[in-house]
């Protein structure tokens, strides 16, 4: 009965860890996502604020060079209605003196007794000399009632007093609408807020959202501990949903988005999965449980039972060996192994006979790298590697077909479709400079650093030759050994001079 139980717990321990990393992958994946999400916001927000900024700047150079004549203003107040309708974001666009009153602007007709002296916006520019934008908190039209963001600059005097703003009013709907057309299931939130705490605008939108102070939310303070970019499970403060938060600061102002998802609709599809699953399995524990118990009590089916146990061992071995066969990724470097480096040489050597294209190979080999294990201990050798592989990874992996793997101990590989002999040497020149630049101390070589020897071979298949694929490697190989031959720390080809370090 000992074995029967712990058989049965086995099964429910696997199966457990096979469900949390299932809701792991599932978390990351959305993770991405929203972080995908954050990222067009701010591009979207960043262009929005780019196209009111630039009108800004032409109208403050107008004003400030052609003055306020009534003549000026006629012309001025011309470009602002074309400028306003090629900007479906804009509301309008304003001129103000010094003393807040409206010297033109965008619309048909100029409001009459309006001052906006007292306006956050007007205040900041006429107490502070810069030049650059200024985003204003959002406030409420005097002339159509909307929420607007204004966007202003400030207009000086030839001798550097002030002398006015220029102001672009962008609707707050135009971003509400935008983040209405985001897919983010039926719990999650979008949100544009002032690095001062002040909350722009908000998918869900609500009564009062616009203007909030968010200084004391946990979004705001989890963004101001992680920077300009970030992830974090946030609980909202807005309606207590708690939500994968991915938050951006735009490039070019004092502005952050957050897109948020929520976190039970994230797990939902796993929850369901994972629920129809473990019932399965508790299930089969159950059976193999009663199994168990009758094997105990029916001794004269133990050799069937044995039978059944052995086959299933022997199903879970072949799984497991499945499993680890289909594995294609180096569990040290993070780079392919072996296998996923024979399947892509192959592959793309077909290719490259059928579309007669060129396939390069650069073979990588850590100098010295026996003498570094000895000196340093594997530990640090295993990281060495790792850190080597990612440079390799950064550098030779930027179109979809190149491949960056371990071939072997301290040996690394590079496959390049459509890349002749050249351009894989200068490609390996810069991985062999990356890696030097590193600077990582090995008291073993000559240079005192840690370097790589690479060779390169490349060729054109021939439809229907075969062996080709081995003869680029015995090709690449060769070119490797002639640049640990020559010194190491080299780059050596076929059909290229070495390039020395």
């Amino acid at each position: 009965m000992a074995f029967v139980a712990v058989v049965c717990l086995s099964l429910l321990a696997i199966d457990f860890w096979n469900s949390w990393q299932s809701r792991s992958d599932q978390l990351q994946q959305m993770n991405v996502a929203a972080s995908n999400l954050a990222r067009a916001m701010a591009q979207q927000a960043d262009d929005t604020f780019k196209k009111a900024d630039t009108v800004l700047v032409g109208m403050v150079e107008r004003v400030e060079h052609d003055g306020t004549d009534p003549a000026d203003v006629a012309r001025l107040r011309r470009v602002l209605a074309l400028r306003v309708a090629e900007l479906p974001q804009l509301d309008g666009l304003h001129v103000y003196d010094k003393d807040g009153n409206w010297v033109a602007n965008s619309r048909l007709t100029r409001p009459e007794n309006l001052n906006n002296a007292q306006r956050e916006y007007f205040v900041f520019h006429r107490t502070h000399e810069t030049r650059g934008p200024h985003i204003g908190i959002p406030v409420k039209s005097r002339t159509t009632g909307r929420l607007l963001i204004p966007v202003s600059r400030r207009i000086n005097h030839a001798d550097g007093s002030f002398a006015g703003v220029a102001l672009a009013t962008i609707h707050v709907d135009f971003f509400s609408k935008f983040y209405d057309s985001l897919d983010i299931g039926d719990a999650g939130a979008v949100a544009l807020v002032l690095e001062d705490g002040t909350m722009m605008t908000r998918r869900p939108y609500g009564p009062g959202v616009v203007g909030r102070n968010m200084l004391e939310t946990e979004l705001f303070r989890s963004y101001t501990a992680q920077g300009p970019v970030g992830t974090a499970f946030i609980k909202s403060a807005q309606d207590g949903v708690t939500r994968l938060n991915s938050f951006r600061r735009l490039d070019n102002y004092p502005l952050f988005v957050s897109a948020a998802l929520s976190k039970d609709e994230i797990l939902a599809t796993w929850w369901r999965e994972t629920l129809w699953h473990s019932g399965g399995v508790l299930l089969l524990a159950l059976i193999v449980g009663f199994i168990g118990w009758r094997l105990v009590r029916q001794f004269q089916l133990q050799t069937r039972t044995e039978a059944e146990l052995r086959q299933a061992r022997d199903a879970l071995e072949t799984l497991n060996k499945t499993l680890n066969t289909l594995a294609m990724e180096d569990g040290l470097t993070g780079l392919a192994n072996r296998r996923q480096f024979d399947v892509a040489l192959d592959s793309e050597y077909s290719r490259a006979a059928r579309t007669a294209s060129t396939l390069a190979l650069i073979m990588i080999d850590v100098d010295c790298f026996k003498q570094y294990n000895d000196i340093y201990g594997h530990a640090a050798g295993d990281e060495c590697l790792q850190t080597i592989g990612r440079t390799i990874a950064r550098l030779a992996s930027r179109r979809p077909g190149d491949l960056a793997a371990r071939y072997g101990g301290e040996e690394l590989a590079v496959l390049l479709p459509n890349t002749d002999v050249a351009s894989a040497v200068m490609l390996a020149e810069r991985i062999r400079s990356a890696v030097r630049d590193l600077k990582i101390e090995h008291a073993g070589t000559a240079d005192g650093f840690v370097t790589l020897s690479a060779g390169v071979d490349a060729l054109t298949p021939a439809a229907g030759k075969a062996g080709q694929p081995k003869e680029l490697i015995r090709a690449a190989d060769k070119a490797l050994y002639a640049a640990k031959s020559g010194g190491r720390n080299r780059v050596c080809a076929s059909t290229v001079q070495p390039v020395p370090a």
